[in-house]
C-alpha cells in the first residue's frame, strides 16, 4: 500500500487560490458592443478552458510541490546467502613494507594496500553481508559498527593503509570484535575475519575470557596471515627448539585459535595473489542463508509537481505574448 505523505501540510491550506483562475481570466478585457451576432467559435471556447485549467494547474501543482510531497519509504522482507562480518585489521607498522619485508617503493605495493584493494572487492562482491570493522596495534579502535552500510565499510578500509604503530595486541583487537555482535542478531551467521602479517602473545589471564565470549557469541574465526618472504610460518617451530609463545608466537596463537571451540581456519598468503585467493576460500564458506530486511527509500515527488507548474505556467505566459488587443473605431458622420 503506498503511503503519501507531506513535509510542510499547512502550504495546502493556501489551495482555494488555485479556483481564482475559474472566477477571473489571464487574459486582459476587452470592450465590444455584443458577441450575439457572432458564430459559436468551438475552438476558441476549447483555447479559453484549456488557459483556465492551466491556471488552476500552475497554482495548485506549485502549492503541492512546496508542501514536499512524498511516498514514504518502506520494508521489504528479502531472503538471500551472507553473514554477518566484522573485519579485524592489523595496523602495525610492519603493515607498510611489501610482502618481500622493505619499504615499498616505484610500483610495489605495501601489505596494508593490498589489503585494502583486495577486502573492497570482496565486500562488493557480497551486497547481502552485515559488515563491521576495527583496527588494531598497540590498541584497538572500531571504525564502523556492523550494519548494511557498504559504502561506510569500503571507506573504513580506504583508511587501512594509514601509518600504524610497531606494536601487535591482538586480544584486545579480539575482544573488541567480539564485542560488536548483538546477541539480539543470534539467527545471523557470524564471522571475524582477522588478517594480520604477525602475531602477538597473548596474556594467559585474558584466554579465558575469550574463550568464553567466542562460545557464547558463537562465531567462526578465519585467521589470514599475510606471511612475509622467508619468515616463520604459522606451523613452523622456532629456532633451538624454543617453544616459548615469545618465540614462536604465529603457532602458539594458532593452538590458542584452534582450543577455542568454534569453526577456525587459518590460511596463509605470501602475495597479493594468494591474498586474494585465500578471500575467495573465504567468500565460499561464509555463505549461509540470511533472512533481512531491506529499507526501500522514500520517493520525492516534488521535483514533478513542480514540473507541472512550470509547464502551465510556460503554456499561460506563450498565451499571453500571443494575446491580440481588440478595439471598435467610431466614425462621426
Amino acid at each position: 500500500m503506498i503511503a503519501l505523505g507531506f513535509d510542510h501540510i499547512e502550504a495546502l491550506l493556501l489551495a482555494p487560490l488555485a479556483l481564482i483562475p475559474l472566477l477571473q481570466s489571464v487574459l486582459r478585457d476587452t470592450s465590444i458592443p455584443s458577441l450575439l451576432s457572432a458564430p459559436v467559435d468551438g475552438l476558441s471556447v476549447l483555447i479559453g478552458n484549456i488557459l483556465k485549467l492551466s491556471g488552476v494547474l500552475a497554482i495548485g501543482a506549485s502549492l503541492i510541490g512546496a508542501a514536499g510531497p512524498h511516498i514514504a519509504g518502506a520494508e521489504q522482507e528479502r531472503f538471500a546467502e551472507g553473514a554477518q562480518i566484522v573485519m579485524l585489521i592489523d595496523r602495525s607498522g610492519s603493515m607498510n613494507e611489501t610482502f618481500a619485508g622493505r619499504t615499498p617503493s616505484g610500483g610495489e605495493e605495501s601489505k596494508a594496500a593490498a589489503a585494502k584493494r583486495i577486502l573492497k572487492r570482496f565486500v562488493e562482491a557480497r551486497r547481502h553481508d552485515l559488515v563491521g570493522v576495527a583496527v588494531f596495534s598497540t590498541a584497538p579502535m572500531l571504525v564502523t559498527p556492523i550494519s548494511d552500510h557498504l559504502d561506510a565499510a569500503k571507506a573504513a578500509i580506504d583508511a587501512i593503509d594509514r601509518p600504524g604503530l610497531d606494536y601487535t595486541n591482538i586480544a584486545r583487537g579480539l575482544a573488541m570484535a567480539l564485542s560488536m555482535f548483538k546477541t539480539s542478531d543470534a539467527d545471523f551467521s557470524r564471522a571475524i575475519l582477522l588478517l594480520s602479517d604477525g602475531a602477538g602473545v597473548i596474556d594467559p589471564k585474558l584466554r579465558d575470557d575469550l574463550k568464553a565470549e567466542f562460545r557464547k557469541t558463537n562465531v567462526s574465526l578465519y585467521w589470514l596471515f599475510m606471511r612475509t618472504e622467508g619468515s616463520r610460518g604459522i606451523a613452523d617451530g622456532a629456532a633451538e627448539d624454543d617453544e616459548s609463545p615469545q618465540a614462536a608466537p604465529e603457532r602458539h596463537l594458532d593452538l590458542f585459535f584452534r582450543s577455542l571451540g568454534v569453526p577456525y581456519r587459518a590460511i596463509e598468503a605470501e602475495s597479493a595473489q594468494a591474498t586474494e585467493e585465500a578471500l575467495k576460500q573465504i567468500d565460499r564458506l561464509e555463505r549461509h542463508p540470511v533472512h533481512y530486511v531491506e529499507k526501500l527509500p522514500r520517493i520525492d515527488l516534488s521535483a514533478w509537481a513542480f514540473a507541472l507548474a512550470f509547464v502551465a505556467t510556460s503554456l499561460l505566459v506563450v498565451a499571453k505574448l500571443a494575446e491580440v488587443g481588440l478595439g471598435v473605431q467610431g466614425r462621426a458622420r
